[in-house]
């Protein structure tokens, strides 16, 4: 591969973006790099650990092929529409290619203030840059559509939260950056030629499929859907692990269909279907099981703004547009169902599966189970007939849900060996529990000890591998160990 850049962003309107230079850190160092994402996206090795690196990725001396602009965007942030949001702290570098030939942003995120500051001082803490290293990371190991980290640096500085706290930058890999809150900024601003431009844009660099549409509305009619249908998979698939967003706001909800911004974020652990972790979540908007109503909700703000595209009738638009919208939640459901279903390894999940699942989650629920654990050891109660293992003793109906579970298995044909195998390959041991990045923030923060994080990051390579030397990472918290609130950076 031939290293080269692209900057097809600043093709967009220029209202679109500000030009901006990262603002220069005290004493930079190493945190982490990402070899193997480095070698796809074939970064010259002369950034590899090296000075030269450690300038680039710290913002402190950029080489001549970046040119760093702030995007901007609009977004409803918690219900309340903010008509210019923008990167506040992120400047977008460039657009390499992988081996794939896929376009792919590289942005530093910390490095400063930017024209959409709003009085914001542009940097990060340490502790955000870690846990979203150990997520993103994590997510891309197991096959969730993700934004991926290729550095993080720490910049020798001090930044204000409620205390003092070290700085870092995180160097951030996205398909793009184009959020729903990228069409709302235009929207907004009444630009509707902007519009037709940004998705025209998104058409080609994330649905080329699209481009034989010959029809002007039908394409972004197509977009609306495909995006839609991006999203559900994304959102189900968080369900599917117990991942909580925290945050889905629409300037958070990605056009390619990715998980951005890990802010408050977490995955649950004795499983509770209303569980909130964000401190800033003081109403729950954004708890683990209205997670799909929120995407119904943000697929509705982007079909707002394509309807000026999709048809020059304001009234046939919205009724094309409604159509969609009112047919997400059933899309939700069936990826729901399906995802949900291969989890109790069943190789065609029918509609009447809803209940069994359904039921579990409330045993687990009643139980307090840990959600993935709960999960990951179902494939040991195949085919049993003893006593339920002591992960399940406070669930008073296990025993009764698992014996119409093996007999919906025995019902369908499918061998036991096949079930199992399914389960082992899609019910993850191991995640990156609250209380474990806790302590590995705590760690770095005390004394600069970076020992926990990469041993949490080496755990969390092989999420499905049973190895003596994770066992501690595998387990949940006990009492004094959990984690109730989670916090953004900002």
């Amino acid at each position: 591969m031939t290293f080269k850049t692209t900057h097809s962003y600043l093709q967009l309107p220029e209202s679109c973006f500000q030009v901006c230079q990262p603002t220069p850190v005290a004493d930079a160092q190493w945190i982490a790099f990402n070899q193997p994402l480095a070698a796809s996206l074939a970064l010259p090795e002369t950034y590899w650990l090296t000075d030269e690196g450690l300038d680039l990725f710290s913002g402190n001396k950029l080489p001549e092929w970046a040119q760093p602009v702030s995007q901007a965007y609009a977004g409803h942030q918690f219900g309340h529409f903010v008509p210019q949001l923008g990167d506040g702290r992120a400047l977008l570098l460039a657009e390499f290619s992988d081996e794939d030939g896929q376009r792919f942003d590289v942005q530093l995120k910390g490095s400063g203030p930017t024209p959409y500051s709003r009085g914001g001082d542009g940097r990060s803490p340490l502790g955000p840059v870690l846990r979203e290293y150990l997520l993103s990371e994590y997510m891309a190991r197991i096959g969730v559509p993700t934004t991926r980290a290729l550095a993080a640096v720490a910049t020798g500085e001090s930044v204000q939260r409620e205390t003092a706290e070290p700085g870092a930058i995180l160097t951030r890999v996205a398909s793009s950056h184009l959020r729903v809150g990228s069409f709302q900024f235009l929207l907004a601003k009444g630009d509707l030629d902007g519009l037709e431009r940004l998705a025209d844009y998104t058409v080609q660099r994330h649905y080329p499929q699209l481009q034989q549409i010959d029809d002007d509305g039908q394409r972004y009619l197509a977009l609306l859907d495909a995006i839609i249908e991006k999203q559900a998979q994304l959102v189900t698939h968080w369900m599917s692990i117990g991942f909580i967003h925290g945050v889905m706001n629409t300037d958070n909800t990605s056009l390619s269909g990715e998980t951005i911004d890990y802010g408050p974020c977490a995955f649950i652990d004795e499983y509770r279907a209303d569980q909130v972790f964000s401190f800033i979540d003081k109403r729950g908007r954004y708890a683990y099981n209205q997670q799909p109503a929120i995407l119904h909700w943000n697929m509705a703000r982007l079909a707002e703004c394509l309807l000026p595209l999709i048809d020059n009738h304001k009234e046939t638009a919205l009724q094309l547009a409604t159509d969609l919208i009112n047919a997400i939640p059933q899309r939700i459901s069936a990826a729901w169902l399906e995802r949900m279903g291969t989890k109790l390894g069943l190789n065609a999940v029918r509609a009447e599966d809803k209940s069994l699942i359904e039921r579990l989650l409330q045993s687990f629920e009643q139980g307090q189970v840990d959600f993935t654990l709960g999960f990951y050891q179902l494939a040991d109660e195949l085919n049993k007939q003893t006593t339920p293992a002591a992960l399940y003793a406070g669930c008073t109906d296990f025993s009764a849900w698992r014996d119409d579970w093996q007999q919906r298995l025995s019902h369908s044909g499918q061998p036991l060996s096949e079930a199992e195998s399914t389960m082992r390959t899609c019910n993850v041991r191991r995640i990156p529990r609250n209380h474990q990045i806790q302590a590995v923030i705590e760690a770095a923060y005390t004394d600069g000890d970076l020992r926990p994080f990469n041993a949490l990051h080496a755990a969390l390579q092989d999420p499905f591998a049973t190895a003596p030397e994770f066992d501690q990472f595998d387990q949940p918290p006990a009492d004094p160990q959990r984690v109730t609130n989670t916090f953004c950076g900002t």
